[in-house]
């Protein structure tokens, strides 16, 4: 019969500190292009080989699995690069923020390497459902002419809805809460589309969502894989953003996730 493996900490679980207690590093790092094709389930195995590569101690959760305990932002869809993807790490013990951060890009890609680091308060809510807010930007070539597009996507906003398939199943996206502006200008390279979305729990907009139904609206074929990239994630509070990093205010906050 072969001997158990030993588990990752002797102390009872009881005795484990809670989330709360440990040490939570924000981490930003940036997606380049040449990975936006990388799955985020694959992105999150990637990442946390880097992790433990890095040397950092991270804590592991208490639960059967005994998983690293580590939160990412919203998944980004197929295709998509980002210049503001984010993790929060909770660690066994606190480490120089700067330190930290040094060891964890010694040990990440060059495409994924982070770019800042600094300790948040371990009662914040989870990544995922705090970032509420998004910028992107969309680069589709000499697709059409740029007023054309504008008054598509104008139309489109103005409907209230966008319904599409994903599978087999429909979905609809409500454009009154998720779709906050746009703005399509016109490039060397072709016509560049801004956008500034919303996300809760009725869901989030993807981009080529929207796209995909201007140009249905206009009656022209999609766009041939346009290049979309999440330049900005934020939270929306009491009218005004709050930056991943803070400063955040003293108001009691949501019990952890």
């Amino acid at each position: 019969m072969s001997r158990p493996q030993r588990q990752p900490v002797s102390e009872r679980p009881q005795d484990l500190p809670t989330k709360a207690e440990l040490a939570r590093l924000r981490v930003a790092y940036a997606k380049d292009r040449r990975l936006a094709y990388l799955g985020h389930l694959d992105l999150i195995s990637t990442v946390e080989r880097c992790v433990r590569r890095s040397g950092l101690p991270f804590s592991i959760g208490n639960g059967f699995a005994r998983r690293m305990r580590i939160q990412f932002s919203s998944a980004l869809p197929v295709g998509a690069s980002s210049a503001c993807e984010l993790f929060d790490l909770r660690l066994t013990r606190r480490v120089d923020a700067d330190e930290a951060l040094a060891a964890l890009r010694a040990a990440t890609p060059p495409a994924l390497a982070p770019y800042r680091a600094a300790y948040v308060d371990g009662r914040l809510p989870a990544l995922e459902a705090w970032l509420d807010r998004a910028q992107w930007s969309l680069e589709l070539g000499p697709a059409c002419p740029a007023d054309e597009l504008s008054d598509a996507i104008e139309s489109v906003w103005r409907r209230g809805e966008v319904r599409y398939l994903r599978g087999e199943k429909e979905k609809v996206v409500d454009l009154s809460r998720t779709l906050l502006g746009f703005q399509v200008g016109e490039g060397d390279e072709g016509l560049t589309v801004a956008l500034d979305t919303r996300s809760g729990a009725g869901g989030a907009l993807r981009p080529q969502v929207l796209l995909d139904a201007a140009f249905s609206e206009m009656g022209r074929p999609a766009s041939d894989a346009p290049r979309v990239r999440r330049l900005r994630q934020g939270h929306e509070e009491s009218g005004r953003i709050v930056e991943p990093f803070g400063p955040f205010d003293t108001e009691a906050r949501a019990p952890l996730s």
